[in-house]
């Protein structure tokens, strides 16, 4: 699974004295991340779920006083782990011990191996508490200190994953990091570090200053000071590129696994309606279709998996997240907008169902993730056999056309169990059943409910409960898109709920941030990502409901992040704020990924909020951030790095319309707008001006008036909807 690079010829691997390979390696590094993160979650994405209570272990050690659901899983091992902070690295200067940093996270299959194998041995937990100050790391709840650790282990070995293990000096400057080991590896690897730390120390530190020099280099961006514009035809070749990987048959990419990767198709959509191309739409709509029908949706429950492991979209591996199912919401929403498709609005609401039954707190926070195991088995609360079918639905005509329309096999259809999907249309298998399709419909749908019932009653997969600030903005974004589209009142009243959770339990009164909330303990300081992604998520809200509030806060956060993170030397934002303790490098998130970089959305929303504030300075900002990242752009074979960025290079090149709403009638009509699919056009107003300088003297007496505007110049008003999606189409 993983390839072994000999410790002794590590060692002497000397990135300071091969600036060349370093240098040509660099930029691949970047290149792949993407895919290196995709290629990472095939190997870590089990669970393994304990059923002891605390008398019934041995051991406990510093972990037991933390919250995240995997610090919590080790805090009974013999290892005397800590978890990050001044204890351990006290604690390692003072007794002259070198440290092991280990990463995972609560569904990683990987992780759990290697800690019945090796942390859970009290021979190897002896060599390791001797030896070193052990420190366990929750990658969510510390997304910086991994990616220090994973960039390290990338420079070192050329590859990645979970779970990651890195061996530093007493200040945390790596020397060597890797992955999953088993116990005889792990144990030789121990004995070498210790007979080298005894013998030849300084060979050592000399490795730890090498690779940070490399990990602080990883970041490197050229600064650009020379015009640009942003066109139209600079978007073609690009999209051409993007095109060009689809897999037209099945959706998604060409080839296996098949990620998601929602704001691919964003981009995709978007671009679609600007350009009037058809087959990026196609490529939209194709994927979004597959995936619908597939196994890596659950057709009974709601809810999307990971990713699928092969080209059809079938088998998943059955772990949800929330980061994923919040983004696919949106997509399924904008898609369902421009299309219209029935399947679109059935997606995004059986989703949102599952979300309020499985996925929301008591104070509507969104949980984490849903394992996808249980009863130590990969995706055994969603498979069936052909058997169990049948005796739940007692009828053998009706058993016989719900297994045909799901694909239901004697021996399975994967892995001798069956998972439920779709190939052929419902009128088609009703008319192989010579019935009507309504009716055909009826007892699909009375059969979904039996099945459901019946899988209710099984041992559930574990639930990550802990409650990320970032992936709850995600969510919250997804309610909005939902609303929106279908006008469902409970979408906006969820999100509303959601906002008030984050403005009441996370952000502070000096608008700084907190990561993650549980048991109703608000902990660790905010990064980008959460920032950027709530102030995303309240400039929607704001356009949702035409209040105020919620402006004005995104534009509140916005001061922080710029005072807090903002990197005058790249012109770009740091990923962890001014006030938080230094790591060993100053990382920064240019690349989009499964959820896209901080950098990015906050390019975006200082665009936006630039926009809708009438902000000169933060259109500035804006335009220097996408100005740096535009020759990677351009020359990418792998421009899905890269498709948040070229929504916001698209809207560059197309200048949004402002869409102003005024009178007495403004939510309706503001409703009645956003069921469309609208582009790049921001929508403000109410019933009042309000504060915001783009609806001075808009407001006209007994009237509601619509004022399509672009670049601050306004068309003539109009009070119908009609007319002024008209003035608003794309150019």
């Amino acid at each position: 699974m993983f390839s072994r690079v000999n410790i002794n010829s590590l060692i002497n691997f000397d990135l300071a004295q091969n600036p060349s390979t370093f240098a040509a390696y660099l930029p691949k590094m970047k290149a792949n991340f993407l895919l290196l993160y995709m290629i990472c979650a095939l190997f870590a994405c089990k669970s393994n779920q304990s059923s002891k209570s605390h008398m019934d272990h041995k051991y406990t050690n510093s972990l037991i006083n933390e919250t995240s659901p995997y610090l919590l899983q080790h805090a009974h091992n013999p290892v005397n782990w800590y978890p990050w902070g001044d204890e351990a690295f006290k604690k390692a200067k003072d007794e002259d011990k070198m440290i092991i940093v280990s990463v995972g996270y609560s569904s990683c299959h990987w992780c759990h191996v290697m800690e019945h194998e090796s942390f859970e041995d009290s021979l190897v937990a002896q060599i390791m508490n001797e030896n070193f100050v052990c420190i366990k790391v929750d990658r969510e709840e510390r997304p910086d200190v991994d990616d220090v650790y994973m960039t390290a282990c990338r420079l070192i070995t050329g590859r990645g994953g979970w779970p990651l293990n890195a061996f530093a000096l007493a200040d945390g400057k790596p020397f060597y990091a890797g992955t999953y080991y088993s116990k005889e590896e792990w144990t030789n690897l121990l004995e070498q570090f210790i007979q080298i730390k005894k013998e030849d120390p300084e060979k050592l530190t000399a490795q730890a200053e090498q690779v940070t020099q490399g990990i602080q280099s990883s970041d490197e961006l050229q600064v650009v000071t020379a015009k640009m514009d942003f066109t139209k035809g600079g978007l073609a070749p690009i999209a051409n590129v993007f095109k060009g990987l689809i897999d037209y048959e099945e959706g998604g990419r060409k080839g296996a696994p098949k990620f998601p990767l929602p704001n691919n198709y964003e981009f995709l959509l978007k671009y679609a309606h600007h350009a009037k191309d058809a087959k990026a739409l196609e490529a939209v709509t194709t994927t979004l279709d597959k995936m619908a029908l597939g196994g890596i949706y659950d057709q009974l429950g709601g809810g999307f998996s990971r990713y699928s492991t092969d080209k059809y979209w079938l088998a998943p591996h059955f772990e949800k997240m929330t980061y994923d199912n919040g983004q696919l919401v949106s997509l399924y929403s904008q898609a369902y907008r421009l299309t219209k498709k029935p399947l679109y609005k059935e997606i995004v609401e059986h989703t949102l169902a599952y979300t309020k039954r499985e996925m929301t707190s008591k104070e509507t926070g969104f949980y984490s993730a849903l394992d996808a195991d249980s009863e130590g088995e990969e995706g055994k609360f969603y498979t069936w056999s052909k058997a169990e079918i049948d005796s739940i639905i007692g009828d053998e005509k009706q058993a016989e056309l719900y297994n045909a329309y799901y694909n239901v096999k004697k021996n399975g259809n994967w892995e001798h169990v069956n998972i439920l999907h779709i190939t052929k249309g419902i009128a088609s298998v009703a008319k192989d059943f010579s019935m009507p399709v309504d009716q055909a419909k009826k007892i699909i749908a009375d059969i979904n409910t039996k099945l459901f019932a019946h899988r209710s009653k099984r041992i559930r997969p574990g639930l990550d409960d802990k409650i990320l600030t970032a992936w709850n903005a995600i969510m919250m974004k997804g309610y909005i898109d939902a609303y929106l589209a279908f006008g469902n009142e409970e979408y906006l009243e969820t999100a509303i709920r959601n906002a008030e959770f984050i403005l009441n339990k996370q952000i502070q009164k000096d608008n700084r941030i907190l990561h993650t909330y549980k048991d109703g303990k608000s902990t660790i300081n905010g990064f980008l990502d959460d920032y950027a992604l709530t102030i995303d998520a309240f400039i929607a809200l704001y356009q949702a409901t035409f209040d105020e509030k919620w402006l004005s806060k995104a534009n509140d956060l916005m001061a922080y992040v710029q005072e807090h993170f903002y990197n005058a030397e790249t012109t770009m934002y740091n990923y962890t704020s001014s006030i938080d303790p230094p790591l060993i490098a100053k990382k920064s998130e240019y690349a989009d990924n499964v959820i896209p970089g901080s950098n990015s959305i906050t390019a975006r929303n200082l665009y936006n909020l630039g926009t809708l504030l009438y902000k000169p300075a933060y259109l500035e900002k804006s335009t220097q951030m996408l100005k740096n990242m535009v020759s990677q752009i351009s020359t990418t074979e792998m421009p899905g790095f890269y498709s948040n960025w070229l929504q916001l290079y698209l809207d560059k090149a197309n200048p949004p319309y402002e869409i102003a709403i005024l009178g007495d009638d403004a939510l309706a009509k503001r409703k009645e707008l956003h069921t469309h699919y609208l582009g790049n056009a921001f929508l403000l107003g109410g019933k009042t001006e309000g504060s915001l300088a783009l609806l001075k003297d808009k407001l006209q007496e007994d009237e509601t008036y619509i004022y399509v505007c672009q670049n601050k110049v306004c068309k003539l008003p109009v009070t119908e909807v009609e007319k002024a999606l008209e003035l608003a189409k794309p150019e």
